[in-house]
């Protein structure tokens, strides 16, 4: 299974995109702003708590997440950061570098965020029950 995220320019707030799953729209996204300095190392630009995940192409699994007390889509070998999680929630104060997911947006907001996680979260443990890998490619928005 192949997820993209192609995420839009940075709000004030947040950053919106949206997730494809094998080419075909699955939900919109939701992370910390983009900080992401091409060539420098992520020390020197991410801010704990505030700042989205460098682009890049990373393997996602699924294990028990302590923070949440329950099972959760995980991205790993994310450099910089640890315990990356594809989860719910609806605003930048919900997210501290994971990905938030949501059937909506209203501003610098996911809605309907649980239906969200719930459809995709079944997909990807379906595709990893069928022996199958799930990646996900993280793309920044085109510079201007």
């Amino acid at each position: 299974m192949e997820l993209l995220l192609q995420r839009n320019p940075s709000g004030a707030e947040a950053t919106l995109g949206r997730l494809l799953l094998d080419g075909a729209f699955e939900c919109y996204t939701l992370e910390d702003l983009v900080r992401e300095m091409a060539g420098l190392p992520v020390e020197q630009w991410k801010i704990a708590g505030e700042t989205a995940i460098p682009s890049g192409r990373y393997k996602v699994g699924i294990t028990m997440s302590a923070r949440f007390h329950k099972e959760l889509p995980i991205l790993y070998g994310v450099p910089g950061f640890a315990g990356v999680r594809i989860h719910s929630g609806n605003r930048a104060e919900d997210t501290e570098g994971c990905i938030l997911v949501g059937k909506r947006t209203f501003g610098e907001t996911v809605i309907d965020s649980r239906i969200a996680f719930l459809d995709l979260a079944d997909k990807i443990d379906a595709a990893l029950q069928a022996g199958d890998e799930v990646w996900i490619d993280v793309r920044n928005a085109a510079a201007a």
